[in-house]
């Protein structure tokens, strides 16, 4: 980062961001090599992981039932680590549609889902998803009737929510690699709905 000086200053958090990583390796607790392969694990993480789960909890209603009953032990199951949080899946239904939100930060299922868009960490969305979320939808293109109940689950630091969409009609047969293509992250934020291409 330059400026008409040569190099701007790091920020607050920055500063304190490199001053801990050189801290905890100059006392031994973790090497360079450990901190780059942490880094680029996390930048490598993408919503291909969570459409993975709900891919095959679309065809395998053993792992179905687990997921709902603990979402964290389900994804262990498939080899996806999801360190030291529950994990709560909620499912959609005709009747209820369900929508993820942080009210106090942007707390995201990282692990399966990727890095957060910009809007789901924006003030905006994060106040009004909890105060008219069904207005928030059809910003998103979503309309659904008036009879669906729309239920709004906020994350925690220990916690997070990871949407099960309903599987669209017309996918019967599909293999999990091909259910898989059609989920997108915003499907398992629940601001969008599983489409055939």
């Amino acid at each position: 980062m330059k400026d008409s000086g040569g190099y701007q200053p790091y920020s607050y958090f920055q500063l304190m961001e490199v001053s801990l990583r050189e801290l905890l390796v100059e006392k031994g607790i973790v090497t360079e090599a450990q901190v780059a392969a942490a880094v680029e694990d996390m930048r490598n993480r993408s919503p291909e992981r969570g459409a993975r789960v709900v891919a095959r909890a679309w065809t395998d209603g053993d792992f179905r039932r687990k997921l709902l009953e603990d979402g964290t032990a389900a994804c262990e199951q498939l080899g996806l680590d999801v360190p030291a949080l529950r994990l709560v899946v909620v499912e959609n239904t005709p009747a209820v549609h369900n929508m993820i939100v942080c009210t106090l930060c942007s707390c995201y299922p990282r692990m399966l889902l990727g890095l957060p868009p910009d809007w789901y960490k924006s003030r905006n969305y994060r106040s009004r998803a909890v105060r008219e979320p069904r207005a928030v939808l059809s910003e998103f293109g979503l309309f659904l009737d008036e009879k669906t109940t729309i239920r709004v689950h906020d994350s925690t630091a220990d916690m997070r929510y990871l949407v099960l969409p309903m599987r669209p009609g017309g996918t019967e047969g599909w293999s999990e690699e091909r259910l898989a293509s059609i989920v997108t992250r915003d499907c398992m934020i629940g601001v969008a709905v599983p489409k055939i291409h």
